[in-house]
């Protein structure tokens, strides 16, 4: 069913773009950020393949910035606190 689906009416390519801006704005967040960041990369993927989608090419895009953020940002925490401690 869903190959049939024209692109203008798939969905993928806009949640993409939405939960990529939201596993950013949401980076402090690991709760939001990282499904968000997730989902944004699997759907992106999908519409940028299937229907060659420049804005599921940006969510891709977002969500691997939100993840990759998210990361920096605990991996740098997680040091900070082991460091501090000497």
């Amino acid at each position: 069913m869903e190959e049939n689906m024209d692109k203008k009416h798939s969905g993928k390519p806009v949640a993409s773009f939405v939960l990529g801006i939201l596993s950013i704005v949401f980076v402090l967040f690991w709760y939001v950020s990282v499904p968000c960041g997730i989902l944004a990369v699997i759907f992106g993927n999908k519409a940028s393949r299937k229907l060659g989608s420049k804005l599921g090419k940006t969510g891709l895009i977002l969500g691997i910035i939100g993840l990759a953020l998210f990361t920096f940002i605990y991996v740098s925490m997680a040091l900070v606190l082991i460091l501090s401690r000497y």
